[in-house]
This record gives structure tokens, sequence and C-alpha cells, in this order.
């Protein structure tokens, strides 16, 4: 199912399957599910970064109401945050978000969170309850300032 392009809504580009799953388990654990797609993973964090460049820019600076979620592994770079927004247009900061599991979601199965949907699910209750639950866990804690973007700016017309 599309969204509503009329109304604030995001787009999750995945990485690979894993992350994929990920988002589809955040999507179907929200309210509003014409406000989130999930898109066809992108084959690679740098291929993400690519389409985003190549395919979702423009779009972006056309419509006000798209966000978007960079979804792809860190494979336990420190510097891979730095790499990612440096290809987002500082104009269009605000509604880029980039997550992902500090190694690969493989790993967060792996200690014990559950199958990638239900770790997306947990996603979305901490998001929809203020917490941190799973957002606290070491393979996910870095990404905690994007997570506050991320709440604060589009949780709002996902809940």
């Amino acid at each position: 199912m599309s969204v509503n392009r009329n109304k604030p809504h995001v787009l999750v580009l995945p990485e690979d399957d894993a992350n994929s799953d990920v988002a589809n388990g955040f999507h179907l654990e929200i309210h509003q599910v014409r406000q989130m797609q999930v898109l066809p993973v992108g084959g690679g964090w740098t291929k993400v970064l690519n389409c985003f460049e190549t395919d979702h820019i423009c779009k972006m600076e056309a419509n006000p109401n798209r966000f978007m979620i960079l979804l792809i592994d860190f494979d336990g770079h420190e510097d891979r945050l730095d790499q990612a927004m440096a290809v987002i247009p500082t104009r269009l900061s605000d509604r880029v978000f980039v997550l992902g599991a500090w190694t690969k979601p493989e790993k967060l199965k792996g200690a014990g969170l559950g199958s990638y949907e239900a770790i997306g699910r947990a996603m979305a209750k901490d998001c929809r309850e203020g917490t941190r639950t799973i957002w606290e866990h070491d393979l996910l804690r870095h990404n905690a300032s994007e997570f506050d973007r991320l709440h604060n700016r589009v949780w709002p017309f996902l809940a």
C-alpha cells in the first residue's frame, strides 16, 4: 500500500532483507499505515545512499510532506553516520534519518531480541510509549540522537 503523499509520510529505504523485515515489523505496529511505506531493498549501504541521492532528493524537495529513513548496517564503523549524513543536503537534513544496527540486524536476532518483525514492533512500541527499552540495547544505542530527532519529527503523525 502506498502512502498518502498529501499528508506527512515516511519512506524507509532498507539496506537488505533483514532491515526490510525490521521496518515491516515497525510498520505493522503503527496505527497510521498509510503514512509509512517500506521501499524495496537497496542492496548495500552505499547503494542506499546512491539511491537516495539519485531518486529521492528531488522528490523530497518537491514534497515537503516526505520524510525518509535510511536503514543501514553500521558494520561497527563509527564514521558510518557521518558518511551517510554527508550525502544529505542541509536543506533536507531535518527530514532524513539514518538508523541501523551497530553491526548487522542478524546480531540483534542472535542477541535474543526475537525475529526481525518482533524487533521492529518493539522499536515502534518504544516510540509509542516514549521508552527506550530496545533502543538502549548495545547494538542500537548509537542511534540515540537520530531516535530523538525521529521521535520528535515523525512519530507525531505515525501515532
